[in-house]
């Protein structure tokens, strides 16, 4: 008998104990403290599964009431908690499982004993074309070979998915969905691995394919903080694919592309904890996105998976507001300004310049950020040189020069008034750490929300990053969420990723049927990846499945929110939390309209600010401008307002030529795609009047 002991939880634990009356979880938690301490303890009531498949499988008491259902395994010291809930459902959730180690994937695995519907459908069933071989690489268990082939439908297979591993399953959904078989053994990474013993559990939680599913518990507080949020799992569970990323040794600077919920932020946070425990006592990480409501949600995240000594090597803050506080810094009194400040100065630009050529304030401020600061091209003759590929409206030497008389005007009010646009400011920022002779370089720089960046920005960062290195830069991004109209070509701004790129595929947020619709707005569209190629987003799926979006629209205003009201408060009759849904609108003004309704209606509602986290402590339900709820996921998403000249928004979209007009309508069509990507269960769609042209 093996001495040592390690007990660990499934993730289908955390699912169940999810949801037990708050009484019991506290039951439950102290039990699981106890078991962890020792599981051979004389006060462990260990019971048989009567007519159970597995007889390392067996129930624990929890009090009169629950029990808990466990792998006891004493020849390896292996304990697992695998189930949790009443007497009578536990024992049947247990009756016809196994738990086997994988011979071929070295996973462990907890799988039903299931018997065939029929031997006809063997031959002309979802998987008739697939041969045992491909499966059994897939990580399919030997005892389902002919249950699987007895799956007639794609249907029908999600309805029997429950009863098979969650590797094996996640492999046969890809085939399902009509992927080639050496396609999807290749993108699983299947490789054979080499058991030495067919139960030895103990050397199979180490693998990653374990660790998908199981964790060991070291110690008291780290349980505590498992229990205490059991269905946020991507603190705890890491799909191989991601945490071989996160552990990665990268020779320079390494990119990861994903679709909406697949994980990239997940992995970016793992990465970071990854890299902190590695530093030394004033090695630093930057941790950056664009803006600073998503910066919160990753700190406030962070600290639910960083000890106290990660997180003081982790400086987490969005470039703008790092820029900033660097000029601050250094003395400079200059103000960065944005928005409607800063048109105020390109209009009195363009009066002092003379502006003769008929153009708008957004064709200056975007050939000034994408042209003149991205190429430095801060005097006549370097911007008469400059290349203007991407730019619709064609301009020859003559009109450069009466363009620059805007630029020129636009310059000097800005050293008049103290003010910076943010681009300008990442310049001067480039300039003055250039200059400094002391070494501020960060270790590592990881970037989230990447696709949002300038060329300017990714060019300051290489800078922070330092020569190439080790694990200098990691990236995440997803050019399909571009909800701003910055884009950025990595190896023009120094950054080499080729050879160092990863794309994550599984969407773990949405169902397959809410991935598809959103998915489908951006049919025909091209976009980067984030370099010099295309990013078309085809290999990503769900693993979930649901009910397709609904769009309903309605004659008026008040029609609409009487549905929406209605919808409400049927989820939350129906047991569901307020805090789990959320109401999304196109603008601010909007929002505020919404939230007046629904108070007058009774219901609580709390509105996700520009500048603030979602306060989970708050009860009621959740309202957010489409720009605001990126980064963030719920239950359930009403889209409303998806009315005509609202979705898209006539004011966003900028005229000036056909490719700035494109420009525009495809961010609004990313936004429309990130606002649908946010539900985890349904999407709703309303509006009134005449309905959004997207839909």
């Amino acid at each position: 008998m093996n001495n040592a002991v390690k007990v660990a939880i499934s993730a289908d634990f955390l699912t169940a104990f999810a949801v037990l009356p708050r009484k019991v979880q506290g039951k439950v938690t102290e039990f699981i403290n106890k078991f962890r301490n020792n599981p051979r303890a004389s006060g462990i009531n260990y019971e048989k599964i009567w007519d159970g498949f597995d007889n390392k499988i067996c129930s624990v008491r929890i009090d009169d009431t629950y029990r808990g259902i466990v792998v006891r395994h004493e020849e390896s010291g292996v304990y697992l908690l695998l189930w949790v809930d009443h007497h009578d459902e536990a024992y049947e959730w247990a009756r016809r499982k196994r738990c086997e180690v994988n011979p071929r994937s070295g996973a462990i695995q907890v799988f039903d004993v299931q018997e065939c519907i029929s031997e006809k459908i063997q031959q002309t069933g979802l998987f008739s074309e697939t041969a045992d071989e491909d499966l059994l690489k897939l990580g399919l268990p030997a005892e389902q070979l002919v249950y699987v082939r007895g799956i007639a439908t794609k249907e029908d297979f999600y309805k029997a998915a429950d009863h098979l591993p969650k590797d094996a399953g996640e492999s046969l959904s890809w085939l399902a969905e009509g992927f080639p078989v050496a396609e999807v053994i290749e993108m699983m990474e299947a490789e054979p691995v080499e058991i030495t013993d067919g139960e030895n559990l103990a050397e199979a939680l180490d693998r990653p394919e374990s660790m998908k599913s199981f964790v060991v518990v070291e110690g008291e507080d780290e349980l505590r903080r498992i229990m205490e949020e059991p269905l946020e799992k991507w603190r705890v569970f890491l799909h191989p694919k991601q945490r071989k990323i996160v552990q990665k040794k990268y020779s320079g600077a390494a990119r990861v592309l994903g679709g909406a919920g697949t994980g990239k932020t997940v992995v970016a946070m793992h990465r970071a904890k990854y890299l902190a425990e590695k530093l030394k006592e004033k090695e630093k990480i930057l941790f950056t996105t664009f803006t600073a409501n998503l910066a919160a949600d990753i700190k406030d995240n962070l600290r639910k998976i960083c000890s106290l000594e990660e997180m003081r090597h982790i400086e987490i803050i969005n470039l703008d507001a790092w820029v900033a506080q660097f000029l601050r810094e250094q003395g400079y009194k200059a103000e960065i300004a944005y928005g409607e400040k800063i048109q105020g100065i390109w209009e009195e630009a363009m009066s002092v310049g003379n502006e003769s050529l008929g153009f708008a304030v957004s064709f200056y401020e975007e050939e000034w950020n994408r042209i003149i600061v991205a190429q430095e091209a801060f005097s006549l003759p370097l911007y008469v040189k400059a290349t203007r590929n991407g730019r619709g409206t064609r301009l020859d030497r003559k009109k450069r020069m009466q363009v620059w008389k805007i630029f020129e005007a636009y310059q000097n009010i800005l050293k008049e008034q103290q003010i910076r646009d943010i681009n300008l400011a990442m310049y001067e920022c480039k300039m003055v750490i250039q200059k400094q002779t002391t070494d501020m370089q960060y270790k590592h720089v990881i970037v989230d929300e990447a696709q949002d960046f300038s060329m300017n920005a990714f060019s300051l960062l290489r800078i922070l990053a330092g020569e190439e290195r080790e694990n200098d830069l990691f990236i995440v991004g997803d050019s399909h969420q571009r909800i701003y109209k910055n884009r950025a070509v990595l190896s023009k701004c120094g950054i080499q990723v080729r050879g160092r790129s990863s794309l994550l595929k599984i969407n773990y947020r949405t169902t397959e049927e809410i991935r598809k619709t959103a998915f489908a707005l951006l049919n025909g569209i091209s976009f980067d990846d984030m370099d010099d190629s295309i990013d078309n987003g085809e290999k990503c799926q769900s693993l979930t499945h649901g009910n397709a979006p609904e769009a309903c629209f309605f004659k008026d205003a008040s029609q609409e929110i009487s549905y929406v009201v209605d919808e409400i408060k049927k989820l939350n009759a129906n047991g569901v939390s307020l805090d789990n849904i959320c109401v999304v609108a196109r603008t601010h003004r909007l929002i505020e309209d919404y939230i007046t309704q629904f108070m007058q209606q009774g219901i609580r509602s709390f509105e996700i600010k520009r500048s603030k986290t979602d306060n989970r402590g708050y009860e009621g339900l959740r309202v957010a401008t489409m720009h605001r709820i990126k980064g963030l996921e719920f239950q359930y998403v009403f889209i409303v307002a998806a009315n005509h000249r609202i979705i898209p928004l006539e004011t966003a979209i900028d005229h000036t030529d056909t490719v700035s007009e494109q420009e525009s309508l495809t961010a609004e069509k990313c936004l429309l795609y990130v606002a649908m990507t946010r539900a985890q269960k349904s999407v709703v769609i309303t509006g009134y009047g005449k309905k959004s042209e997207f839909l």
